[in-house]
């Protein structure tokens, strides 16, 4: 994924990030930043079923904020795919098109924030498999599903324009594999989109991520 990869190993190791300049058909303008995150800032998502707006809040999980944040100005969401798609659970994204920079990541893990909003509808957290896990996986909460508050999913911000959006995201291949037949996470990590693009090509695409001023 041209140099993406050395681009998230100098902004990661760093510990800032920048967005490139606005393009002239954002329609929005799109925040550089090279100061300090904002304690309160807005990510526009657009997708291949259109735009939806995810405000984060840097009180509700500090170091959740700080990793989105980094990811979104280093344009790691660019060119990926929704991948775990459950409409009356959850929607889930947030694996590179390309391997090494999976493999970059996922030895770059956070610390854990303590839980204090609830995952119900709308809410946005990274995914994690136990204590100090998270990586780069986040998702969006498509109904209210408390259970997971118990569980260490801390949300970091909230979908505030476009829920109709991720509804409308193409289903069809089910849950992801393990249990279901839908894409292996596992995969994606070592194969990237040339997986995904053969495999399961009606998945929707996130096309870019800009940081909103």
């Amino acid at each position: 994924m041209r140099n993406l990869t050395l681009i998230l190993a100098a902004t990661v190791l760093a510990g800032c990030g920048g967005a490139p300049e606005k393009k002239a058909d954002e329609p929005r303008k799109a925040a550089k930043r090279e100061g300090p995150m904002p304690d309160v800032y807005r990510v526009r998502f657009d997708t291949t079923k259109g735009p939806f707006v995810v405000e984060v809040h840097k009180d509700w999980a500090p170091k959740g904020a700080e990793r989105f944040w980094k990811l979104v100005n280093m344009r790691f969401f660019d060119d990926t795919r929704f991948f775990r798609v459950r409409p009356t659970f959850v929607i889930q994204f947030g694996l590179s098109g390309d391997p090494q920079t999976n493999s970059l990541m996922n030895a770059m893990p956070i610390a854990d924030d303590p839980v204090k909003q609830k995952n119900v509808r709308g809410m946005v957290s990274f995914a994690q498999a136990g204590k100090g896990t998270r990586r780069t996986q986040i998702f969006v909460n498509m109904k209210d599903n408390r259970a997971l508050d118990r569980d260490g999913f801390a949300p970091f911000g909230q979908v505030v324009e476009g829920m109709e959006v991720l509804e409308r995201l193409y289903a069809g291949y089910g849950e992801w594999s393990p249990p279901g037949s839908g894409p292996s996470a596992t995969r994606i990590q070592s194969e990237g989109n040339a997986y995904l693009d053969s495999k399961f090509p009606r998945l929707d695409r996130l096309l870019k991520a800009v940081v909103l001023d």
